[in-house]
Order: structure tokens, then C-alpha cells, then sequence
């Protein structure tokens, strides 16, 4: 092999190289993002859920007064 093709050769081994470790760090930023989705997912539904049952308190005391204001006791 002519020194024009084994520096040829090395320069694509060397491209592959760092292209591999650039879709490593690419990849492992991707898991690390969807698991920051999952749990944000996670937490908004837990809220929604959250907000769903103080809305159903809210309608089933159906706003009725109850007695005097706290600020009287």
C-alpha cells in the first residue's frame, strides 16, 4: 500500500472514530432527554389529576356558605 493511501486510510478510520463517539454522546443525550419527558409527563398528569378532584370538591360543596367568614372566628 502507497503512503498516499495509508494516510488516506488512516484519516477515514480516524473520521469513523469520532463520528461513533459523536453518535454516543448524541444518543446518550436522547435517553437522558426522554427520561426528562417521561417524568415530566409523569408529573402533569399526576396535576391534572390533582386538579380534577379539587375541581370535583368544589362542585360537590356547591359553593354553599357554611358559616361565618374565618376571619369572625
Amino acid at each position: 500500500m502507497t503512503k498516499e493511501l495509508e494516510d488516506r486510510l488512516a484519516r477515514l478510520e480516524e473520521t469513523v472514530y469520532f463520528q461513533e463517539q459523536a453518535l454516543r454522546e448524541l444518543n446518550d443525550a436522547l435517553v437522558r432527554q426522554q427520561a426528562q419527558l417521561d417524568e415530566t409527563d409523569r408529573l402533569l398528569a399526576a396535576a391534572r389529576e390533582r386538579l380534577r378532584s379539587l375541581t370535583q370538591m368544589m362542585e360537590d360543596d356547591g359553593g354553599e356558605d357554611t358559616g361565618p367568614p374565618p376571619h369572625y372566628l
